[in-house]
This record gives structure tokens, sequence and C-alpha cells, in this order.
């Protein structure tokens, strides 16, 4: 168990293994296959990024630079690159997620991130009970979404992911500090077993004051893939998980 010492108070951050989940934003197929050969045998899960040019403002694949694969993987023809190395989240930044979910877990997902502010309450509810039992299912927010909207659903979900700051489904950006570490402890205080997962803004610089909040899962896309040596680049978070050692 781990003591993380916060204004005033201790928290108390449960005996989970810490991870650090390389993101690919991906422009195009070719950019995921090249991204996952560099991390073969260094890591064993990857979040895909996808975005739909409507609920975010930017396009990923399958909605740009799509070639055909995704419907070859639909139809089985294909298989998702590296299948047998990674366990795949794939991170759905898309304005009607219950309306392809499915496609996305025939496709390889192990675990799916839904976001909050994506659909009303009722729909999320029924996407959650209808899958929660074939996945893994993270329900992200954004720094400006008030924490209270989770509270429905977080005995349903395996874990929250906190969104770095509210440009979400580009790279680069910074961290939304003044509001994202507050809301961090306040989960983490209030929900001691909690997995908090936090993206955007991810870097070896705000990692440390991520992990003091309460995060225990960091997901990094320019921070690794950005790095020269992206391998060691995922050594380096790493070895800011003192439970780890």
């Amino acid at each position: 168990m781990l003591f993380y010492l916060l204004p005033s108070t201790f928290y108390l951050l449960p005996s989970i293994f810490m991870h650090i989940i390389p993101a690919i934003l991906p422009k195009d197929f070719s950019e995921i296959t090249a991204k996952l050969k560099l991390l073969r045998g260094a890591v064993d899960a990857a979040q895909i990024d996808i975005a739909d040019g409507k609920f975010a403002p930017n396009k990923t694949w399958p909605y740009a630079g799509d070639r055909g694969e995704f419907a070859l993987m639909l139809k089985e023809r294909e298989g998702f690159p590296f299948w047998k190395d990674f366990d795949f989240e794939f991170d759905l930044m898309v304005s009607k997620p219950q309306e392809v979910i499915s496609d996305f877990v025939r496709v390889g997902a192990s675990r799916v991130i839904v976001h909050i502010e994506s659909m009303e309450p009722n729909a999320l509810s029924d996407l959650i009970k209808e899958w929660k039992h074939s996945i893994d299912i993270g329900l992200a927010l954004k720094p400006s979404t008030p924490t209270a909207t989770l509270e429905t659903f977080l005995h349903e979900v395996v874990f929250v992911q906190c969104m770095g700051n509210d440009k979400i489904s580009f790279q680069g950006v910074a961290l939304d500090e003044p509001v994202v570490l507050p809301k961090i402890a306040h989960l983490r205080k209030k929900y001691p077993e909690l997995t908090i997962s936090v993206d955007i803004g991810v870097t070896l610089e705000t990692a440390p004051r991520l992990i003091e909040a309460g995060a225990n899962r960091l997901v990094a896309g320019s921070a690794i893939f950005g790095d020269a040596n992206p391998v060691e680049a995922i050594r380096r978070f790493e070895a800011l998980f003192p439970q780890n050692h």
C-alpha cells in the first residue's frame, strides 16, 4: 500500500499494480501497425484513440485514412495488427458509441472507453449493462464535467479516465492541472479502490503530480512516441511507480 501526501491529508492508494498505457491517435491504419511494432515485448496493452469529427473535433482512423482495413476486419478477413501481443482498448471519442461499440469489440477490443458527455444517462446505462460482461468498460470525463455525473455508473465500470484537458482528440495538449489534479484527488478520497486513469497532458514532468493526486493508470501518446526511444520512455514512466518495484 502506498501513501501520498496531498494538502493537509494522507490518501491511501489501493494496492493495484500501476500502469503506463501508450496511446495511438491514428491518422491511418499504417500508423497503428508502425507504432505497435515499436512496442512489441515492452508493454502488454495499448490504447487506440478513435475520433469521429463530431463528438471530438478531430478525425482518426477509421473515420479518416481508412483504405478498407476496417471492413476487412469486421468480415474477419484481416486481423488487428499484433493482436497476440497486446490487449487493446479503444477510446471512443464518438457521438453515438452505442452504434459502433460492437464493431470495435469485433475487431479485438478488450476494453472500451466511453465518454460520459457523448450519451444520455439512460442510453449509457443500457450500453454498460449490455457490454460489461463481455469487455471491460471505462468511463471518461472532461475536466469541465462534474464528477457527480459519474456516481450512478461507478459500480458498473472497471475504471474512470479523467481527460487532462477539454481539448480531446489531439496529442501534445497541456494538462489542465488546476482542474484535473483536484478532480483526481476528490475521486481517490471518495472511492479509494477506484482505478483512475489519466489521458492528455501526461508527461514525465506531470506524472509525479498525477500519481500523488491518486492516479494509478497513465495514458501517454506524444510523451512516448515523440521520444527517440519509445521503449526507454515507457521505462522512465514505470520508474515513477514505486509500487511496481
